[in-house]
Parts: C-alpha cells; sequence; structure tokens
C-alpha cells in the first residue's frame, strides 16, 4: 500500500496579500473623482491622514496633495483649484518656430500645451488675487467668485478650450440656472464667464468674445418689518432671554448641530437685532464684529464709527444712528463682567471662538 503524502504551498501573492496595506495607499471604497471633470482627478481618504487627498495624472507626472479638509465638498472644491493649478504649470507656449540649430522635424507641440478654459480661469483667478493685494477689490468679492467658478462655471467648461463657450452653449447654461436661480445670480454668473474669456482673449486664446444672451434683471425689493412689527420683535428676543429652547436636546443636537450648554436664548439676540438696524450692518458682518473695529465718536452728534474688516459690500467706515450707541455700551456692560470686553474679543456671542 503506498501512501500518498500531499504538501500545499502558501503562494508568494497569498503572502503578499496577507501584509496590511501601506498607511499612504489610498482605501478603495472612499477613492471619489470629481464631477465634471477627467476621471484621471479624484479624491481619496488613506489611513495615513484623516484628511481628504487628491491624485491627478498630468503630463506623464502623478501629483499628489492633501487637501486638509475632512468634507467631501470642501475637498471637491479643493481639487478643481488645484487641477486649474497644475495645469497652468505644465502650460508652456509654443513658439512660432524652431530655432535655427533645432532639428525641424523632431519639434512637435507638448501635450500639456493644450489651454483649456479651467487654465485660463486659475490664470485670471491668479491676478484677481493680486488686486486683492493691491486694494483694488475686497477679499470677499473674491472668494464669491472662486465659489461661482466651482458650483457651475469649471464643472461644465473646466476641460474644455475656450472656443467651445459660444453663443448657444450660454444660452443653454442660462436655461440651466432659470430653474433654480434668479435673473440676478445668473447676470453675476455671466461677468465672471466674461471674465475668463477677456482673459484668453488677451493671452491670445480666443479671437475675440462670444456674443452674450441678454438677461433682463428683475429687481425685487426685499421685505421689510413696520415700526410696529419690529417693536414686537424686540420685546419678544428679549422676553426669550435665558430660555431653553422647547424641542429637546438631542433633537436640537441631529437638526441644528447646537451643543446643550448653547440651548438657551443669549441677551445677544436682542441687541444684534437692534444693531444691525441702527448700524446698517449685514448678518454677515456680526459673527467678525470686535470692540477694535467700534469708536465712539462724541461731538455735536454722537455715533458709532465702525471699521469693519473688509467684504465684498464695504471696505469703509460705517457711521451708525444714536440707538447703536446705546445698545454698544450695553455690550460692554454685560460683556465686562466675564472679561470679555477687550479690544480683540467679539461683540456678540464672544464666548465662542468657532466663529463658522
Amino acid at each position: 500500500m503506498i501512501e500518498v503524502i500531499t504538501t500545499t504551498r502558501t503562494a508568494a501573492n497569498d503572502e503578499a496579500g496577507a501584509v496590511k496595506r501601506e498607511r499612504t495607499v489610498p482605501i478603495p471604497s472612499t477613492i471619489t473623482r470629481v464631477p465634471g471633470y477627467p476621471d484621471k482627478l479624484c479624491v481619496y481618504k488613506m489611513e495615513a491622514s484623516k484628511f481628504w487627498q487628491v491624485r491627478c495624472w498630468i503630463a506623464g507626472r502623478t501629483y499628489r496633495l492633501s487637501t486638509k479638509t475632512q468634507n467631501l465638498h470642501q475637498a471637491q472644491r479643493f481639487a478643481r483649484t488645484v487641477y486649474e493649478e497644475w495645469l497652468a504649470e505644465n502650460y508652456q507656449p509654443i513658439s512660432g518656430s524652431a530655432g535655427a540649430g533645432q532639428d525641424r522635424a523632431s519639434y512637435a507641440p507638448q501635450a500639456a500645451a493644450i489651454v483649456t478654459f479651467g487654465v485660463l480661469a486659475a490664470q485670471m483667478f491668479s491676478n484677481e488675487e493680486g488686486r486683492v493685494g493691491r486694494g483694488e477689490w475686497t477679499l470677499g468679492s473674491l472668494q464669491v467668485l472662486r465659489n461661482r467658478l466651482d458650483s457651475f462655471i469649471l464643472p461644465r467648461w473646466g476641460c474644455a478650450p475656450p472656443s467651445a463657450v459660444s453663443y448657444q452653449s450660454l444660452l443653454d447654461f442660462i436655461n440651466f440656472m432659470s430653474d433654480r436661480h434668479s435673473t440676478t445670480t445668473i447676470s453675476q454668473y455671466l461677468v465672471a464667464i466674461r471674465k475668463v474669456l477677456r482673459h484668453a482673449v488677451s493671452c491670445g486664446h480666443l479671437e475675440a468674445l462670444p456674443d452674450f444672451p441678454k438677461v433682463k434683471v428683475l429687481t425685487k425689493s426685499r421685505g421689510a418689518f413696520t415700526p410696529t412689527e419690529y417693536r414686537c420683535i424686540i420685546r419678544k428676543a428679549r422676553s426669550l432671554r435665558g430660555v431653553r429652547h422647547p424641542d429637546s436636546g438631542a433633537e436640537i443636537r441631529i437638526k441644528y448641530k447646537v451643543r446643550l450648554k448653547e440651548q438657551i436664548m443669549p441677551p445677544d439676540l436682542a441687541w444684534a437685532i437692534g444693531f444691525m438696524v441702527h448700524g446698517f450692518i449685514r448678518p454677515s458682518d456680526l459673527k467678525t464684529l470686535k470692540h477694535k473695529h467700534v469708536e465712539i465718536v462724541r461731538g455735536d452728534n454722537t455715533y458709532l464709527r465702525l471699521t469693519l474688516p473688509e467684504t465684498k459690500s464695504h471696505g469703509k467706515p460705517i457711521v451708525t444712528l444714536f440707538p447703536a450707541v446705546r445698545i454698544y455700551e450695553q455690550i460692554v456692560k454685560n460683556n465686562a463682567r466675564r472679561d470679555l470686553a477687550k479690544p480683540d474679543d467679539y461683540l456678540f456671542m464672544p464666548q465662542l471662538r468657532d466663529r463658522q
């Protein structure tokens, strides 16, 4: 009787598969492409970092960079921006003719020489950043331009040549935007597109601007409160001071992302309402306003001079009405009890350091 003995040998691939993946290798389930851009541009996560990473192959080289954010939407926005910058870095203009000592047969344009709308947008945006640095434009306006490019413009034309932006394509874009945006917003998007195309014309990548469809801007006056309604709002805000929100703590955390200790109505609400009315500021200014931005002027007239951080709406001092002085003095008195009335402290809800 012959006994047959069989042996098994572990394959090298199996052994390698048992080894834990490198910490910098992309996690396959997290690889996400950026809508409106080539598939080679993607964001992903890896074990070595909590942030999303961006990766792209351009002109024979793989580019990788951390987005410094854990939010997918922000990571994709970052990916669009760096993709345009990478394309602009690799773009090399082709001279009209080869040099005298160069073999014309071997002279050929590089693939990176193709100029896309996205490359021109990156160059234009860099120029606008320079204007902000020179004080010719506000940072808020620059951020709005960035948002408009990232939201609808670059996903549509980012990889196309500037000549692809025609009258008909602009008309299609307007019809697409009309379903969800006002005529004012649409006209502002057209301004951003025109900025990119004008830069293309100036750089010689486009012969002339295409005809832009006419969009009639329909102005609608914003709703306003009557003096009686305003007084009712102020009284209600004052009566709710120190009152906890009627919903449960768990429900508030899920719906509004508000922590338990912040679910009690602070006194700041009534002050903020009155300060906006008499100080002519926007709600977005409330979170950045500090005591160093406020100066009480006493003379023939008593008022506050507000020197706010520069935004897209204003960059010059604001003169308030007299009631704003009284409101500000109440804020200072209340915050001084908690040692939160120093020049670098915020006026409204100064205990919250995260102003986002």
